[in-house]
Order: C-alpha cells, then structure tokens, then sequence
C-alpha cells in the first residue's frame, strides 16, 4: 500500500470503530462499564491503537519487513 492508501485504510477502520461504538452506546441505557470496556476493546479489534498504525506506516516505507 503507498502512504495515502495506508491513509486511507487507517480512516476507514476508525470509522467502524465508531459507528460500532456508537451502536454499543446507543444500546446501553444502563450506563454499565462492560460499555465500556467493550468500546475499549474496538480499537484492538480493529487495530487502530498508536503501534498498530504506527506499523502499518513504517512496514510501507520500508523501515520494518
């Protein structure tokens, strides 16, 4: 992938992160912390945390096989 589809890609998970996330608030009219944890977990599962993107743009310049 060159830099503006990592871009890209990058954009696009967020935005199913969020839209999940606020399907998750949306369902939780308890107000409970599995809510929570649950939105957490969204940015694992869809690798949007610092390292993963962060990886992503250096395996694409080069800098790590």
């Amino acid at each position: 992938m060159n830099p503006e589809q990592q871009a890209a890609y990058v954009i696009s998970q967020s935005a199913c992160a969020i839209i999940e996330a606020l399907s998750i608030i949306a369902n939780n009219t308890s107000h409970d912390s599995y809510a929570k944890t649950e939105i957490i977990s969204l940015i694992e599962k869809y690798g949007i945390h610092h390292n993963a993107v962060i990886g992503l743009f250096q395996s694409g310049i080069g800098l790590t096989k």
